[in-house]
């Protein structure tokens, strides 16, 4: 297990020295207590301190991570499976979470997709064996803001955790679009329109979502086929209209009152009509 816990910090692979974030931080906070100057070598060898949730069951892995986290000034707490991980990551505010994917109990993916679908938006680094596309794909697609897969080097998982935390914090993101009397909950997956339930095809409901994050405002054929179909080229087809005409027959087709709109010659639009 230990092979693959390795350091570069001195342009070698070895084991990390113990002593060496110590020392760094050490002569660092020297020169802040006393108002000096901080010598240029250690202006970039010591990480701002963060609260760390580390959840990994490997004994030596997670030692070994935990002890270079806190070499380097941070507060580390750990576990070692998934259930009892998943509870400190919902009760408590990191920084950073770091989060092995094969985990007993609950892995790593479902606790990840949990903390997100509760709006907690601390940023993730999944640590895994697994290094396929698909694999990682996945592992971003629940909500993993980094992958890092073993064996890996200690500095690259400190660079990669020092990154996630200089990143702005996420954005809140509203989980319940409304227009009018339609309602769209993002988390659910549902649309309701007066108390109505709407059941959408999965690129009807993109088509809809996108819709209703830009209400009141025109969006045109370039970018649906950007932001909803991913295509950044004109596939010449009518995929954009004819979906645009099966979302109206079920949105306002039985409403009195129409939400979408086509704007002549420039997109479409949802508004309530005034």
């Amino acid at each position: 297990m230990l092979r693959y816990l390795t350091n570069r910090w001195d342009g070698r692979c070895h084991r990390a020295s113990p002593s060496r974030g110590t020392q760094d931080t050490q002569r660092l906070s020297f020169h802040i207590v006393r108002g000096l100057p901080v010598p240029l070598q250690y202006r970039h060898t010591t990480s701002i301190p963060m609260k760390i949730l580390l959840i990994e069951d490997d004994p030596q892995t997670s030692a070994y991570v935990a002890n270079g986290l806190r070499e380097h000034g941070h507060v580390v707490d750990h576990s070692a499976s998934g259930r009892d991980g998943l509870i400190l990551a919902s009760g408590g505010s990191y920084d950073v979470m770091v989060v092995d994917r094969m985990l007993p109990g609950v892995d790593g993916l479902a606790i990840v997709k949990t903390i997100r679908a509760a709006g907690i938006k601390a940023p993730v680094l999944l640590l895994t064996t697994l290094g396929g596309v698909n694999d990682r794909v996945e592992g971003l697609e629940a909500g993993a803001d980094d992958y890092l897969t073993k064996p890996f080097a200690f500095s690259e998982l400190l660079a990669r955790v020092n990154a996630l935390a200089r990143r702005p914090p996420m954005a809140v993101e509203t989980t319940v679009l409304r227009v009018g009397d339609l309602e769209l909950n993002r988390l659910k997956r549902t649309v309701t329109r007066g108390g109505k339930r709407i059941e959408l095809q999965p690129q009807e409901f993109r088509l809809l979502e996108y819709l209703m994050r830009n209400a009141g405002q025109v969006v045109t054929r370039t970018m649906l086929l950007e932001n909803v179909w991913e295509f950044h080229f004109d596939p010449h087809t009518s995929v954009v209209e004819t979906h645009i005409s099966r979302l109206r027959a079920k949105v306002d087709r039985e409403f009195k009152d129409e939400l979408i709109h086509t704007v002549r010659g420039s997109g479409y639009s949802i508004s309530v009509s005034t």
